[in-house]
């Protein structure tokens, strides 16, 4: 298998028996705040263009590029598609041209043609990227390949059945903007900032040892952001409170910690596998010293030459009307109309401030009001053309736009609500009532593993993950969960990052021996 690195998540997968193109990402995204790192603006597109198989594992505009696919890929490859139940990625897809899909099993391998075979793992929690994220198994016939790109499975048993895995690639890197868009004390955002950045490399590395991979690339991040106004959240000297550490930081982390099979890839560079041999040929116009020793100074020569295509996309955003707050209001209320389970975990307004006006979102009334300055539980500042491109656009997944952006602040009296989230990647009636029947569908997970001196539900509240595999226990009692970083009392059951889960915690009892 010969595998081309594309950056980011980006692979072009090369076997006797066909190519595969993965998650191609070459435009800005996120009203141009996020930038591929490092530069892959020297890959030749059109050795790329004419893929067997096109594979995009979610519509996070870093994994799906709109205009990538729609101007370079031939739309008659065939498209293998996750099985999700919604089915907004093959309508994306569909709306660009592609017309040859094939959805896939949950989990199955599947024979293509010749001795290449695949399986699809979909994610389906409304919280799992835009109401989905996947994760791909690819075997040429002599090797196996595992993409996890930044899906975050619940286990991986069915990954490890299917090996031994030659090659492992998986996010490792921040891919959100907590906590850097929320208005508290530095030393909040440097305790923040390191809690996070642990946790996900920590993550990240559960799931190598899980895998078992011969070989491992980190990949899906980190992105850089180039606007003079994001730059200060690239890590450029390896700042231990920073959530989006680079390839080389995470490869030393394994190495300190005994894992000798990491190997870094850079944008253009060849892997050719097999059973017995790896080879690596980096294809890159500057240094790896260059890129990563200096990194501000080459971060600077990549925003200079980017900043016509920076200025073009904020050119494109429109600016609010007189009448915006209808706008908003006809957009926004009828989707809070159908939120029956949203707005009982929300609970509370929410303030949409874009400075000329601002917008209180009642979750209780059900209904969207001129702010007039009271206290609200959750608030968001914004720049004003952001949100007006959001509502003119009519984007039905603002963590997909305008939340990844960061061009925002945020402030919240309370902990943590992901209801909060899931309404803003729900602004379509199909969405909201997908997100209000996965909810409904959800029951409580009653199976317990003993940690420490207490009886613990196996699966986190927050997102189902093993806490058996993923959870540490300080000594103070707090049990965190490494796959996102949510934490819990154990004497209590308490969650100390949200005030709608609770963790289910008895002390041990003479019986439970016997479990």
């Amino acid at each position: 298998m010969r595998i081309t690195y594309l950056g980011h998540a980006g692979l072009f997968l090369e076997t006797e028996n066909g190519s595969i193109l993965c998650d191609p990402w070459f435009n800005p995204a996120y009203f141009g705040s996020w930038w591929p790192f490092p530069a892959n603006d020297h890959i030749d597109l059109e050795r790329i263009a004419h893929p067997t198989y096109l594979y995009i594992s979610h519509l996070h505009q870093d994994h799906y590029d709109a205009e990538f696919l729609r101007e370079v890929v031939d739309k008659s490859t065939t498209v293998l598609l996750p099985n999700y139940p919604v089915t907004a990625l093959k309508e994306a897809l569909m709306g660009l041209g592609f017309t040859d899909f094939r959805t896939l099993p949950d989990g199955e391998v599947t024979p293509l043609q010749g001795r290449l075979k695949v399986a699809i793992w979909p994610l389906t929690a409304p919280a799992d990227g835009p109401l989905g994220d996947s994760y791909l198994f690819v075997d040429d016939g002599e090797t196996k390949l595992v993409n996890l790109n930044d899906a975050r499975p619940r286990n991986l048993d069915d990954v490890r059945d299917l090996g031994p895995i030659d090659v492992l690639f998986l996010q490792f890197s921040g891919a959100i903007w907590y906590p850097m868009v929320y208005d508290v004390d530095d030393e909040t955002m440097a305790q923040l900032g390191r809690s996070k950045r642990q946790s996900e490399m920590h993550r990240a590395e559960t799931f190598i040892r899980m895998v078992d991979a011969r070989h491992v690339f980190p990949s899906a991040g980190p992105p850089c952001f180039l606007d003079e106004d994001l730059f200060q959240w690239n890590d450029l000297y390896n700042d231990e409170t920073n959530t989006f550490p680079d390839q080389t930081v995470f490869l030393q982390k394994l190495k300190a910690d005994g894992i000798d099979t990491g190997h870094l890839a850079l944008p253009g560079t060849d892997i050719v596998v097999t059973p017995q041999t790896l080879t690596i040929a980096h294809h890159f116009p500057e240094s790896v010293e260059d890129v990563f020793n200096d990194k501000e100074s080459y971060l600077r020569r990549y925003q200079a030459r980017t900043h016509e295509r920076l200025a073009a996309e904020k050119a494109r955003w429109p600016e609010p009307g007189p009448d915006f707050f209808t706008e908003l209001k006809d957009f926004l209320e009828p989707v809070m109309a159908l939120a029956d389970l949203t707005a009982r975990q929300i609970k509370a307004s929410i303030v949409l401030d874009w400075g000329e006006g601002a917008a209180e979102l009642n979750f209780l009334r059900r209904r969207i009001l001129p702010w007039d300055g009271s206290p609200a539980r959750y608030y968001f500042r914004m720049e004003s053309k952001v949100l007006a491109a959001c509502v003119t656009w009519r984007l039905v997944d603002w963590v997909n736009s305008l939340f990844l952006s960061m061009r925002f602040r945020a402030r919240r009296d309370g902990e943590y609500n992901e209801a909060v989230y899931t309404f803003f990647k729900c602004l379509s009636p199909d969405r909201i009532q997908f997100a209000e029947g996965y909810w409904i569908e959800t029951h409580a997970d009653k199976e317990l593993w003993q940690c420490g001196d207490y009886m613990v539900q196996r699966r986190c509240p927050h997102m189902k993950a093993d806490l058996r595999r993923f959870a540490s226990v300080d000594n103070h009692g707090i049990l965190t969960c490494h796959m996102h970083g949510w934490q819990f009392e154990l004497a209590t059951g308490r969650c100390l990052n949200a005030d709608d889960r609770v963790l289910y915690t008895r002390p041990v009892e003479g019986a439970d021996k016997e479990l």
